[in-house]
């Protein structure tokens, strides 16, 4: 009788210990998807700040280039305020699908700016110009790779919050997918059309 109660103790204990330790390997399956959700948001959410960051320079110097151009090209006014409305409307978006949508309407209108510089030779001479040209040409190239950094962590946080079992975690913990940051092909491989 003594050893049958010692039996079953024994079996209690191990069942214990095993529920025991099945429940603390879940847990560590839980505290370990959950962070590398957060880190995954955290680095969308650097990523997408720094993209910001490259989009804010390049609203800064839109003006500057529009006033250089306004002095020799002064019968382009409705190139130059396109270009000053696209930039205002980028500025104002307030959500990745709308900002990418105004970012697209603003590389169009540029498009048609630097197609203006070709039809003004002494414009195209000019140092402040030719200097705030290289610029915007350096901060594109900024923005386009922060752009595919941005895009790269979003399409890993997207895939851990959608396989199975990770998508258990995101959903119990409200993690929601994000929207690229993509360039529209159109735009990439639109002709600049330069009308007088």
């Amino acid at each position: 009788m003594v050893s049958l109660l010692n039996a079953n103790l024994t079996a209690l204990w191990i069942s214990l210990g095993v529920v025991g330790g099945i429940v603390i390997l879940v847990g560590l399956w839980i505290l370990v998807t959950y962070n590398s959700l957060v880190k995954l948001k955290n680095n969308a959410e650097e990523g997408y700040s720094t993209m910001d960051v490259y989009l804010k320079k390049r609203y800064d110097l839109i003006p500057n280039l529009v006033n250089t151009v306004k002095g020799y090209a002064k019968h382009e006014k409705e190139t130059l305020d396109a270009v000053i409305l696209a930039r205002n409307s980028a500025m104002d978006a307030s959500n990745v699908k709308d900002k990418v949508k105004q970012e697209n309407a603003l590389t169009s209108t540029l498009k048609n700016l630097f197609a203006l510089s070709e039809n003004y030779p002494e414009l195209k001479a000019n140092a402040n110009f030719m200097s705030l040209q290289e610029q915007l040409q350096s901060v594109e190239q900024d923005i386009a790779n922060a752009r595919k950094y941005y895009n790269s962590v979003v399409n890993m946080l997207n895939i851990k919050i959608e396989m199975f079992p990770s998508n258990l975690i995101a959903k119990w913990f409200k993690f929601s997918k994000r929207d690229m940051f993509e360039v529209s092909n159109a735009i990439e491989k639109e002709n600049v059309k330069v009308e007088f």
